[in-house]
């Protein structure tokens, strides 16, 4: 069972538009979700490669005013939680992409449980992760 509160990883975000079940039921089931700013950079640098840009951010748009949906933007704190969590990986010779670094880094801020398909978040101490 996840926490009440989750966080959508990019990768995630796609494929509850693809209608998987596992994350619907996940986004059904929480009180609240949690889109990184980061996670959101990287969907309008994809919709920015495809030819329905404008669909894809309405949809977007949609999504994000849902009652239960809160944009994380980063602070101090998220850069502090950014320093932790890149000095760990790389004493533990574990490097993963810089995004992925400041979306575990909003996981840890928010006490949410981060959603990703991308296994290298198992990599990191004092983090939630459901891989789907």
């Amino acid at each position: 069972m996840i926490g009440n509160k989750i966080l959508l990883d990019t990768n995630i975000y796609s494929n509850f538009l693809r209608g998987n079940i596992e994350i619907l039921d996940c986004i059904k089931n929480s009180s609240h979700i949690y889109i990184s700013i980061f996670v959101i950079a990287e969907l309008l640098s994809g919709f920015k490669g495809g030819s329905k840009e404008e669909q894809n951010i309405k949809i977007l748009n949609n999504f994000l005013n849902k009652k239960k949906v809160e944009i994380i933007d980063a602070n101090h704190e998220t850069s502090k939680l950014f320093a932790i969590i890149k000095n760990q990986l790389k004493q533990d010779g574990k490097p993963i992409p810089i995004n992925d670094i400041w979306i575990a880094a909003h996981s840890m801020q928010t006490y949410s449980t981060l959603i990703s398909n991308d296994k290298h978040f198992n990599y990191i101490k004092n983090i939630k992760v459901l891989n789907i």
